[in-house]
């Protein structure tokens, strides 16, 4: 491998050893201006010591990772968050962070470090959903009255319903409409007709779908669909890999990949 160029942005992987860690470290080593700084997993997973470039090997101590990196990404679970989270805090690095079913506590920590790193959280990485959310927030705006129904389908071991792309378009639609997006609710608890203005999600759960969501906006007569397919989960490393790169030469804030992509909240 050639020698690092000034220019290259080193990434330390957190959770090399799951299906999304080791697809980061492949973007990484394919990305032009991004360079491996080492990968970690928890003390006791079995990939602890893998040889890595140069080296480097899957180590376990997430601060000395953020030492040595510009930028950490992590696609771990909300347990592990605060780990990866303290470490590039107490590091003074940037985190990008792809890991979904965060709660109110985990955001407001990333609103913490927000204040003194730069941080980008999305519940997607792809690129082609942050401007499907774009488009959903002007749909919505221009077709106010309009139900609006989110379906998302995903993996069998997905853990997370609705998923956090799906509860993402939520959040695109209401603020198109100028609100709050409201919580999911179970329909088959209760027996009662659409509420207005609901948003309302179905989940479906088979097979090894990456991940595929869609936008139902319906009229009078009429219906419009918006619609991202994933083919294959490396498309959301390399969103993660290029955010980090683009996040690593930021001030410290908390950042979207809409703001990456030079996009508004509405088109």
């Amino acid at each position: 491998m050639p020698p690092r160029s000034q220019s290259q942005v080193r990434i330390g992987v957190v959770g090399a050893g799951g299906r999304m860690g080791s697809a980061v470290i492949a973007a990484v080593r394919a990305h032009p201006a991004a360079r491996l700084a080492g990968a970690v997993e928890h003390a006791d997973h079995a990939c602890i010591g893998r040889p890595l470039d140069e080296g480097l090997v899957i180590g376990a101590n997430p601060l000395a990772l953020a030492h040595a990196a510009d930028a950490l990404i992590d696609f771990t679970t909300p347990e592990a968050l605060g780990e990866s989270l303290g470490a590039a805090e107490a590091a003074g690095k940037a985190i990008v962070i792809g890991t979904t079913g965060l709660n109110a506590t985990h955001l407001a920590a990333i609103d913490r470090a927000a204040h003194t790193i730069p941080v980008l959280w999305s519940a997607n990485m792809s690129l082609g959903v942050a401007l499907l959310c774009a488009l959903a927030a002007t749909a919505a705006r221009r077709l106010a009255d309009w139900d609006a129904e989110i379906l998302d389908l995903h993996h069998g071991g997905k853990l997370d319903a609705p998923s956090g792309t799906a509860l993402q378009l939520a959040e695109a639609v209401a603020r198109g409409r100028g609100g709050a997006a409201p919580e999911p609710r179970d329909r088959f608890a209760r027996r009662a007709a659409r509420p207005p203005g609901e948003i309302g999600f179905a989940a479906l759960r088979g097979g090894s779908v990456a991940g595929e969501h869609r936008l139902f906006l319906l009229g009078p007569g009429e219906r419009l669909e918006l619609a991202h397919v994933a083919e294959d989960r490396s498309l959301f490393a390399r969103g993660a890999v290029a955010a980090a790169v683009w996040l690593a030469r930021q001030p410290p804030g908390r950042y979207a990949l809409a703001q990456m992509l030079d996009l508004p909240a509405a088109l």
